[in-house]
């Protein structure tokens, strides 16, 4: 796993053979963030939040390209181990690693965020769920933009947050804004 840009750019992390998380692939990461850019202003330090944080890939990209706050959250205790110890090497203070549930942490989370990006397990019952979840309790700011990795078997255009779908290969992305569309 390496981060693709920012301050961290090149810096590489093994991950351990037993794993069972997939890191989000660099092809598909890289086209993420890149449309990212169109929703987020890196340079205004925006907050994030890392739900089914894995590898925890995704926050350190976050953390390269500037946010001034990234909350991950990972149940699994070897994913958690791995992602601490790689933030250790890191140092970097704005980074707030949690080990919970990410259910139960969404249902008590009392802030907002500027970027929300979720990587649940593809087969996961509750995984059209969260989009309702994210919008029932606020948790985006007003500008803020929800980015939920799926399988192909999922289909988000008919929520009424929904802005748009990207895939690269098998990797899907649906992006929700929290405002809704002006009707264009």
């Amino acid at each position: 796993m390496r981060v693709i840009t920012g301050k961290y750019k090149g810096k590489h992390f093994a991950i351990p053979r037993s794993f069972k998380a997939r890191p989000t692939t660099d092809f598909a990461k890289e086209n993420l963030f890149n449309v990212l850019r169109a929703y987020i202003d890196f340079d205004s330090q925006p907050s994030a939040l890392d739900l089914f944080a894995g590898t925890g890939s995704i926050t350190l990209e976050l953390l390269s390209r500037g946010c001034g706050k990234v909350v991950s959250v990972e149940r699994d205790p070897q994913h958690f181990s791995f992602i601490m110890k790689t933030l250790s090497t890191l140092n970097d203070p704005h980074s707030f690693p949690r080990r919970a549930d990410v259910f139960r942490y969404l249902e008590r989370c009392g802030e907002q965020f500027d970027l929300i990006f979720a990587d649940p397990p593809y087969t996961l019952e509750e995984l059209d769920k969260l989009p309702d979840i994210v919008f029932r309790k606020q948790l985006l700011t007003p500008e803020g933009v929800f980015v939920l990795e799926h399988g192909k078997a999922n289909d988000f255009s008919h929520h009424p947050h929904f802005r748009e779908h990207r895939s690269y290969g098998s990797v899907n992305f649906s992006f929700f804004k929290a405002e809704e569309p002006t009707g264009e």
